[in-house]
């Protein structure tokens, strides 16, 4: 699995045990529902067009990151999403290939050293949540 920025064409390699948890908590679909004045009942229906979550975490045991690695991805979120950064192309271990963006409304990153206190080496570990979105 890897995370490249389309800003720098730098890829980032990522664990292939990180697991997409939301996979199937999403549907393209979305409605609104509604009753007029009249009673009557009003449903809007529309395709979303963008923004279907992808959160990648790993269990307690492995896909560990190292601190090089949350630092480079900490630098990345850092940058809002516009035309020209903030975009990511993400290929999952199955070939899958998306073009995604940190959700900023979340915590688009968590890190937890897997030591239990602060890590002092660059090779010192961490577990990753990661929190995306498909754009």
């Amino acid at each position: 699995m890897q995370l490249k920025n389309l800003a720098t064409g730098v890829a980032l390699p990522l664990p292939d045990d990180l697991l997409w948890s939301d996979e199937h908590a999403w549907s393209p679909a979305v409605a609104s529902v509604s009753y007029l004045l009249t009673g009557a009942l009003l449903v809007q229906s529309a395709t979303r067009q963008a923004g279907r979550p992808i959160t990648l975490v790993g269990p307690s045991d492995m896909a560990w990151v190292t601190r090089v690695t949350v630092a480079t991805l900490h630098h990345w979120a850092a940058a809002p999403f516009s035309a020209s950064s903030g975009r990511f192309e993400l290929t999952l271990a199955d070939g899958r290939v998306f073009t995604v963006a940190f959700r900023h409304n979340d915590t688009a990153i968590e890190a937890e050293p897997v030591l239990g206190f602060p890590a002092q080496s660059d090779t010192d570990f961490y577990r990753l949540s990661l929190r995306l979105m498909q754009i």
